[in-house]
């Protein structure tokens, strides 16, 4: 009786292990997705206090330090000088405002360096001591693989602004908020994955309702990168009307017209405006389709919540066009959206369930 008692208890201490490393895990993930956050916001101010160009040079390793005494910011600032954006637009910047600037730029860079640590150091310990499973693996080399391909695209994206334009190309920077945008997906997807999901999947038509939402937060945020790469949101500053009109004229005044919707600063703040009733009318139907399919559901109580996210989001979009992209107004927009982003990815992925624990996989095979 003993030995029986032994041998069923030992599924049952496989799996509370399972759980525990999946907890250590998962907060290391969350851990993560919070400095994530805190990098979206200190890229945002950059780019919206102009300070992305302040640093001309990428240096991986030696540029973790700032310059230390005077002929070292006099030798970064003389450098600032000769890039278009100090020519056209901030000539006779002096060293203090130029300090302003830099630091935007420098903890930019610094954070991005932090989180790299931060993802590989936890991998290589959860890795060696055993504490991965075997289908996590590829995924988490995945997440640190594209941290990498990030910091490339981030200087590809401030090289375009050193020679010949005044600011960096907006299909460049909206590439860069892009893999942002989808490292920050997949480590939210990963995280949830792991956690207990006591209600179980929700039906189909509320999982596949809840992807397309996903997506269409993602969609809408490639269009406001546009927006801000284009600077399209300091002008057309009404709402809900546009240059006086719902449906504003000279919206495909570009040549070839495909060009209109990447380079026509009046086309793209109208497309961001468009997406932005796409996303919010998509919210209510999703609302209110998963509380008649699955009432009082944990599934609807989230589609409820992404509803009110996007209320909220579309109310301090419409704050920051209307206060000329306040600063305040327009990192809120920012943050939001990433919030927004997040809980639509953990919306989804808890629609799907949790991850099976290899035990439970073992049992059925």
């Amino acid at each position: 009786m003993a030995d029986q008692a032994q041998t069923l208890s030992a599924p049952l201490r496989a799996q509370s292990r399972e759980q525990r490393n999946r907890l250590y895990v998962r907060v290391w993930l969350y851990i993560v997705l919070v400095v994530l956050l805190a990098l979206f916001l200190v890229g945002g101010a950059t780019r919206l206090t102009g300070s992305g160009l302040s640093i001309t040079e990428w240096k991986p390793i030696h540029g973790v330090v700032p310059p230390l005494n005077e002929a070292e910011w006099q030798e970064e600032l003389e450098k600032y000088r000769q890039i278009p954006q100090y020519q056209q637009i901030n000539r006779g910047m002096s060293l203090d405002e130029f300090k302003v600037i830099f630091w935007w730029e420098w903890a930019h860079r610094l954070l991005a360096r932090g989180v790299g640590f931060l993802v590989a150091v936890p991998l290589a310990f959860f890795w060696l001591t055993g504490r991965l499973e075997r289908h996590l693996k590829p995924k988490l080399v995945g997440l640190l693989a594209l941290g990498g391909l990030q910091g490339f695209i981030g200087w590809w994206m401030v090289a375009s602004g050193l020679s010949e334009r005044v600011s960096v190309s907006q299909y460049r920077l909206a590439t860069h908020l892009m893999l942002a945008c989808l490292i920050f997906v997949a480590t939210m997807l990963i995280a949830r994955g792991l956690a207990p999901h006591s209600a179980g999947p929700s039906r189909p038509e509320t999982r596949r309702f809840a992807g397309w939402m996903l997506i269409l937060v993602f969609v809408q945020i490639y269009l406001g990168a546009l927006v801000a790469g284009l600077h399209a949101g300091m002008t057309f500053n009404t709402w809900p009307l546009m240059d006086g009109r719902l449906w504003p004229d000279q919206l495909l005044t570009l040549q070839p017209v495909w060009v209109n919707f990447f380079e026509n600063p009046k086309t793209v703040q109208f497309m961001h405006r468009l997406g932005a009733y796409i996303v919010f009318v998509a919210a209510i139907w999703h609302a209110i389709a998963a509380w008649r399919s699955q009432p009082g559901s944990t599934h609807a109580r989230r589609a409820g919540v992404l509803l009110l996210l996007v209320t909220l989001q579309a109310g301090v979009g419409i704050a920051t066009l209307l206060s000329v992209v306040n600063l305040h107004a327009a990192l809120t927009h920012h943050a939001l959206a990433i919030i927004l982003l997040g809980f639509a990815a953990a919306h989804w992925r808890g629609t799907k369930g949790s991850y099976p624990l290899p035990t439970q996989i073992s049992a059925k095979t």
